[in-house]
């Protein structure tokens, strides 16, 4: 449970996040791009761990691990990926593993079993949790805060994750930021057309911003959605 002074830092944490990407679009810093495709993943999905492209994950650090390796159950574990990216495993001692796929990985750690140990390894890995990627929700959800991605993640299901929408919300005001190439990008969504299937559920990524603006007078973002479509597609500030 939060504390109250827990509480009362993620909040403002929140506040300060929202505040600096309402500046960001205002000022004309942070821009629409035109389509899906263009909303590339952050800068934050390099080494450090994350999702490359659409289907590749990178391990990152506080990531948890279960390895398994056929006929050695003394190598068959959970591991819990350190804050410097590394892990350990008996015999082979530290391992590098952030920054690396699942694949990468496993051929590694099956290289330095095979180097010395076994004449045919057969190593299997898994992420249990990603622990490494976390998305901020905030506005008028149920539930706003910080939370890990669990695996590929869409907008909805993020918004799921924080307790849905409120009967206060604007579903055509949906909004993503998110720092690519150096530059904060921004992006809206209409929810009722995700939902009926009209437009892609996006992905979500790690240190993605996500608003959902609330309906009528209560609006923070009024202004800012009428120059943006709102049809689940990216646009150029």
């Amino acid at each position: 449970m939060w504390s109250k002074v827990g509480l009362w830092l993620m909040l403002l944490s929140l506040s300060a996040c929202v505040s600096d990407s309402l500046k960001d679009v205002r000022q004309g810093s942070a821009r629409m791009v035109t389509t899906t495709d263009d909303l590339r993943p952050p800068d934050t999905t390099t080494a450090s761990g994350a999702y490359q492209g659409v289907t590749e994950y990178r391990v990152g650090p506080q990531d948890v691990l279960d390895i398994a390796v056929y006929q050695m159950a003394e190598l068959t574990r959970q591991l819990r990926v350190n804050s410097k990216g590394m892990i350990s495993l008996p015999l082979l001692g530290p391992i590098q593993a952030a920054g690396k796929t699942v694949p990468e990985l496993e051929a590694e750690i099956t290289q330095l079993l095979a180097d010395d140990y076994l004449q045919d390894p057969q190593v299997t890995l898994y992420v249990r949790e990603y622990t490494s990627q976390r998305v901020t929700v905030e506005g008028a959800v149920a539930k706003p805060g910080i939370y890990a991605l669990s695996g590929r993640t869409s907008l909805l299901q993020a918004i799921v994750v924080a307790g849905g929408i409120t009967e206060e919300a604007n579903p055509r005001g949906i909004l993503i930021f998110r720092v690519t190439d150096g530059k904060r990008m921004a992006a809206v969504f209409d929810l009722r057309e995700i939902r009926g299937g009209n437009v892609s559920d996006p992905l979500v990524y790690g240190d993605d911003l996500i608003v959902v603006d609330q309906s009528g007078a209560k609006s923070a973002w009024k202004t800012i959605l009428q120059t943006m479509p709102v049809l689940g597609l990216f646009r150029v500030l």
